[in-house]
């Protein structure tokens, strides 16, 4: 078996990284493609930090159990299938399914951290960026965050000026320069899409006749 080629796609919160990944996924059948996402890798709420006032930060790199997260990509590279709880960011109300990844010629390393983690960043044979404008991703995520997952506004602006911008900042802001691909989606990411689907379908021998 052929070393899987491995990309990461990172990019700030709302920036529509998920949206993007489906549409990807979307494109190959279900045993060419393997999306492990950091979200499912967050540490129990107790072991996560606060802030000075108090708040659970969610938005460090210490929030993710980075270990597994890079366990689970060389398990994968070896050819296993990786089993794991879905993380429902405690959600009462929704009930966490059981997540199966299967080795597959491409895997995407997908999150905030994928770039930060060094361990992870010298695997990737492709770093995509997905960027957007700040307001554009603050609209996004308070619309996301009140749906999804039930958060007032004044809870997401508190997270959003406290955590995610000086997160953003620090943790993925400065890997932007040194990334492959930078896919603005400020309104549609449709072509930054057909590059990518393009580029992967050009590594290994598809059969899918999938098409954008």
């Amino acid at each position: 078996m052929e070393r899987p080629y491995i990309v990461g796609i990172v990019g700030g919160s709302a920036s529509g990284k998920t949206t993007f990944i489906e549409r990807l996924a979307a494109q190959f059948d279900t045993d060419q493609l393997c999306v492990i996402s950091q979200d499912n890798y967050y540490v129990p709420q107790e072991q996560q930090l606060c802030d000075e006032n108090g708040e659970i930060n969610y938005d460090l790199p210490t929030s993710i159990n980075r270990s597994e997260f890079y366990r689970h990509l060389c398990q994968l590279l070896e050819g296993e299938e990786i089993y794991l709880r879905e993380y429902t960011f405690n959600n009462p109300d929704k009930e966490p399914g059981l997540l199966v990844f299967k080795p597959a010629p491409v895997i995407i390393m997908e999150g905030l951290f994928v770039f930060h983690y060094e361990e992870i960043r010298e695997l990737l044979d492709l770093k995509v960026f997905i960027d957007a404008e700040e307001d554009v991703k603050l609209q996004r995520r308070i619309k996301r965050d009140a749906e999804e997952r039930g958060y007032p506004k004044d809870t997401v602006m508190y997270q959003w000026h406290n955590h995610v911008t000086p997160a953003f900042e620090q943790y993925l802001l400065p890997y932007k320069a040194y990334s492959d691909l930078i896919i603005t989606n400020n309104t549609s990411f449709d072509k930054g899409l057909e590059v990518l689907v393009h580029h992967l379908k050009a590594q290994v021998p598809w059969k899918t006749d999938s098409v954008l």
